[in-house]
């Protein structure tokens, strides 16, 4: 049997005639870029993500690098984060000139760990970004609360948790500004890259509006200098066909999180492999399905792989350590759990049209490993 990691050509196929429908309408208006069809996205994602405005851009990563420009972050300043995460998020930090700095994670999650990042902060912080990652929000109470304390704005990287929840609230509205990716791969995913931003404040979403357009007030006249990073119709029509569909995938995907986790603890596997930690009172929306293997974690990638599951890594060099970021001085041994956790996890096949009977086939196929 095959497995893959994802498959969207299921997905694409039950909404093809939506999709193509959108596309039409697009080609018939001949607005591409911006216009009405983004107006109505950003709309209806305010609406999802419970806040008070939503801007769209042109990829997830230009929406971390938006959020960053909006709030002045400049060279000089520093900006506290993960090192486990994709390399968009220390990445936007640096090409606004300011300094990432990594905090270690909270080893269950793999999320910032707040009690961590208080003695982190210095006279030159600006900001807190943290990571909601693989669909599970970091502990933002915790977070705000120091954030608070010392007057510092959270920007949260939710590009992995559109529809994610803590303690009811969602994803998005949970800080100053929010960043979504809406890569192909995501739960919500175009058909190519675009982002969105949300926030709850009148005047940075503005800013927010001008930032996209290389700071223009209109098309001639700029009071700033922002980007280039427009939204494009096409991509907005695509959204707006999957959206009414992003709970019952997010549903689909916590009840194959629940299967996998009822099939693994029943395997009694001859090796030590433990499966996703929830915090109480959130709702993880499983964008990955990443399992923590202490010991032979490469041979067993390397024995999924030879029978059919696809399986992935994510990260395999927290982002202290790589080359890039050499300057900043962070030497092996740094932070311990990021690093452990790059050698230690991986991540099985999870999306909606998953079956039973492929699931207990990655199972059984993990019983097989001989370590």
């Amino acid at each position: 049997m095959q497995v893959p990691l994802l498959d969207l050509k299921q997905q694409h196929a039950r909404l093809r005639e939506e999709l193509r429908a959108g596309v039409d309408r697009i080609l018939d208006s001949q607005q591409f870029v911006l216009g009405e069809e983004v107006r109505l996205l950003e709309e209806e994602l305010a609406r999802y993500s419970t806040a008070r405005h939503a801007v769209g851009c042109a990829s997830g990563s230009d929406a971390l690098l938006l959020a960053l420009m909006a709030l002045d972050i400049k060279a000089g300043d520093e900006v506290i984060t993960t090192p486990f995460s994709f390399f968009a998020t220390a990445s936007a930090i640096a090409r606004t000139g300011a300094t990432p700095v990594f905090i270690d994670i909270e080893p269950r999650t793999y999320n910032l760990d707040p009690s961590l990042v208080e003695a982190a902060i210095t006279t030159r912080t600006r900001a807190i970004m943290p990571v909601h990652l693989y669909g599970q929000c970091a502990d933002m109470d915790a977070l705000s609360e120091v954030a608070a304390r010392h007057d510092l704005p959270v920007i949260e990287d939710a590009a992995q948790a559109i529809g994610a929840e803590d303690g009811g609230r969602r994803a998005g509205s949970l800080g100053r500004i929010g960043c979504f990716s809406f890569y192909p791969t995501k739960n919500l995913g175009a058909a190519g890259d675009a982002g969105l931003l949300t926030t709850g404040d009148d005047a940075l979403a503005e800013r927010l509006r001008r930032l996209r357009v290389h700071g223009g007030a209109t098309e001639y006249l700029h009071t700033e200098i922002g980007i280039n990073s427009r939204l494009d119709a096409l991509q907005a029509a695509v959204l707006r066909v999957k959206l009414p569909h992003l709970d019952g995938w997010s549903q689909a995907r916590r009840e194959r999180a629940e299967t996998y986790s009822l099939l693994l603890t029943n395997a009694h596997l001859r090796f030590n492999l433990r499966a996703p930690f929830i915090r109480e009172n959130v709702r993880h929306i499983f964008h990955q399905y990443v399992v923590r293997v202490p010991e032979h974690r490469d041979a067993l990638v390397e024995h999924l792989r030879a029978h059919g599951v696809g399986v992935k890594i994510y990260y395999p060099v927290p982002l202290h350590m790589q080359e890039c970021f050499r300057y900043l001085g962070y030497r092996e041994g740094a932070l311990p759990e990021a690093e452990r956790a790059a050698r230690e996890t991986l991540a099985l096949p999870i999306y909606p049209e998953l079956r039973l009977e492929q699931q207990q086939y990655v199972v059984d196929t993990l019983g097989r490993f001989q370590p």
